[in-house]
C-alpha cells in the first residue's frame, strides 16, 4: 500500500498534501500558511505576525526564522508551560504563526499540542507554518530570512 506522503511525491502534489489535513489535526486548511508568503511578508516589511518556535532549543539556537520567539518545544509539558507564558502576553486577536521544523510534518511532535494550545487559549488569528520537510530544506535552503542565536 502507497502512503500518503508517497503519492504526493509521484503525483508531484506535495504543497497539495501538505494541505491535506489528517481527522487528528486540530487546524484547518485556512489555518496553515506556506513558507514562500511568509518570506515575502517578513522581507516587504510592514505589520508583521508574532512568530513563536514550538520545537527544541538546541535546533532555535542553530538557525531559525528573522524574528521567531522561542516558545518550546511544545511535545513536553514545560514547553507548553513556556509556550502557554509566551501567549499570555498577546493579544487574542494578534496573528500568531507557529513552526518547528525538526522533522518531516507527518511525524512533528510539536505543532499539533502547541496549535491545540493555540486554539484553547482563544487565539482567533492563528497559524501554522508549513515545514512538509524540515526547517532546513523548506526554509533554509529557499534563502529565507535566518537568524541565528546563543539563547
Amino acid at each position: 500500500m502507497i502512503s500518503r506522503r508517497q503519492m504526493c511525491w509521484f503525483a508531484g502534489a506535495l504543497a497539495l498534501c501538505t494541505a491535506a489535513r489528517s481527522e487528528d489535526d486540530p487546524w484547518t486548511a485556512a489555518d496553515l500558511m506556506q513558507p514562500a508568503t511568509l518570506a515575502d511578508r517578513l522581507q516587504k516589511g510592514g505589520p508583521q505576525p508574532i512568530i513563536l518556535y514550538v520545537g527544541f532549543p538546541f535546533l532555535y539556537r542553530a538557525t531559525h526564522i528573522s524574528g521567531a520567539r522561542l516558545a518550546g518545544p511544545a511535545t513536553k509539558p514545560a514547553g507548553l508551560d513556556a509556550l502557554r507564558a509566551e501567549l499570555a502576553k498577546i493579544p487574542r486577536d494578534k496573528e500568531v504563526i507557529i513552526y518547528c521544523g525538526c522533522c518531516p510534518w507527518d511525524h512533528c511532535p510539536n505543532i499539533r499540542p502547541a496549535f491545540q494550545l493555540l486554539r484553547e487559549m482563544g487565539f482567533r488569528h492563528a497559524r501554522l507554518l508549513v515545514l512538509p520537510t524540515n526547517m532546513h530544506t523548506d526554509w533554509v535552503a529557499k534563502g529565507y530570512p535566518v537568524e541565528h542565536s546563543s539563547e
